[in-house]
């Protein structure tokens, strides 16, 4: 059992994964490759100086993946409660459990909508529908989180990454019993 499923490895879904598996915990990223992200030409994400966005999401990826998280090219079309976690099937019928899972679906809701997460308005254009998660990135099922557009922030990247990043140190600091910090110094 994974200790955090990701479903969306767009900016904010690979930031969430990248903050969980560094923090040293089981993490699967699913990702099928649908994301709004990828058509995306980047001149105003911080610290670098313009990326396509098929380039962004794929170094999100080996971010995520160099700290651990395991990575499948997956659609994910069911999500139900199972005991003390989360049972995840996949279109190809592959059947994943985690203890929380963080849904960073994008512009879609309808995976969340099946399995009983609250949606509302969205407040962006084009945006119709988000999930209606509290500061924190929970949704009305304890276990099940919202990062990124799905979650109602608003949909630059740069903003989206940063949510995924915020909802994952809450998982992990939930996981820990403490509060989560992850910072890294210079090496001399």
């Amino acid at each position: 059992m994974y200790e955090i499923a990701v479903i969306g490895a767009g900016p904010a879904g690979a930031s969430a994964a990248l903050f969980a598996a560094k923090a040293g915990k089981k993490t699967l990223l699913i990702d099928n490759d649908k994301g709004m992200t990828r058509r995306g030409w980047f001149e105003n994400f911080y610290g670098i100086s313009e990326v396509g966005g098929p380039d962004l999401v794929e170094t999100g990826h080996k971010q995520a993946v160099k700290f651990g998280a395991e990575l499948v090219a997956e659609q994910a079309i069911n999500l139900t409660s199972s005991g003390n976690g989360f049972v995840i099937e996949t279109e190809d019928g592959i059947i994943y459990e985690a203890k929380h899972v963080i849904l960073a679906t994008g512009a879609l809701t309808d995976l969340a909508a099946k399995a009983g997460v609250e949606t509302k308005d969205g407040t962006e254009p084009r945006i119709k529908t988000v999930i209606a998660v509290n500061p924190e990135g929970k949704t009305n099922i304890e276990g099940i989180w919202a990062a990124g557009t799905v979650a109602g922030v608003s949909v630059h990247a740069i903003i989206t990454a940063g949510d995924g990043a915020k909802v994952a140190i809450n998982v992990i600091s939930e996981l820990n019993g403490t509060r989560y910090v992850d910072h890294d110094v210079l090496k001399a």
